[in-house]
């Protein structure tokens, strides 16, 4: 059995679950403490972070990103970087887009002060980091919104890593109840059509210690 070390609220390790499985992948899932830097994880990833997969035959691929390219190569049937050259290339600009531009201005300042920061016993929430979180997120949601409005999907006509990356961004997030839905609501249809797929379903089991998700968080309507 394949095995994916993680963190549940880990965008970067939720956007290889929903690959993963989109794909009809069996993995195990591990959860990871990267803190305690095991010296068996770090003999995986000496970077010391996740996700890191590990496919039956031994071989590590560290990393999201570097996971998801791997998967697209090893396990082409259920392509999830679009078909055509264009769509490849607005696909993983898109994921680009996630995964750095959101992640800084938005998941680092929300997730980061409010879990991670809890998880390394970094101290407190910094009120201007959430402040500047939330103001930024109006914006990001908006152009999800705008994206959703004129295509199929994020990224052009199919479903793609792009929906994937952006999910698992927002789902972190509207894990600790940190997106208002209600100021967005082209992103929100968006988001309750990827979140009813089935590969969305582990990710709305997710329990973590300390956290109640808000009502809405499973349910599919809503």
């Amino acid at each position: 059995m394949r095995i994916l070390h993680h963190l549940p609220l880990s965008p970067q390790c939720r956007l290889v679950r929903l690959a993963l499985t989109e794909k009809r992948l069996p993995f195990e899932p591990v959860i990871e403490r990267v803190w305690e830097q095991r010296e068996e994880f770090l003999h995986l990833n000496p970077a010391g972070e996740v996700p890191v997969l590990v496919e039956e035959n031994g071989l590590a691929v560290p990393g999201g990103r570097v996971i998801c390219e791997y998967l697209e190569d090893a396990y082409p049937d259920t392509p999830l970087l679009g078909r055509t050259f264009a769509d490849r290339v607005e696909t993983r600009r898109l994921v680009d887009w996630f995964d750095t531009r959101f992640a800084q201005e938005v998941t680092r300042n929300l997730l980061g002060e409010k879990v991670d920061k809890r998880q390394f016993g970094r101290g407190h929430p910094d009120g201007n980091a959430l402040r500047a979180g939330y103001a930024n997120m109006r914006f990001h949601l908006d152009y999800i919104g705008w994206l959703a409005e004129t295509r199929s999907w994020l990224a052009g006509p199919a479903l793609s890593l792009a929906d994937f990356a952006a999910a698992a961004h927002l789902s972190a997030l509207d894990f600790i109840g940190d997106v208002n839905w209600s100021k967005a609501p082209a992103a929100k249809d968006w988001y309750a059509r990827v979140k009813s797929r089935p590969c969305f379903r582990g990710l709305l089991s997710d329990k973590v210690s300390g956290i109640t998700p808000p009502a809405h968080y499973a349910n599919l309507d809503f």
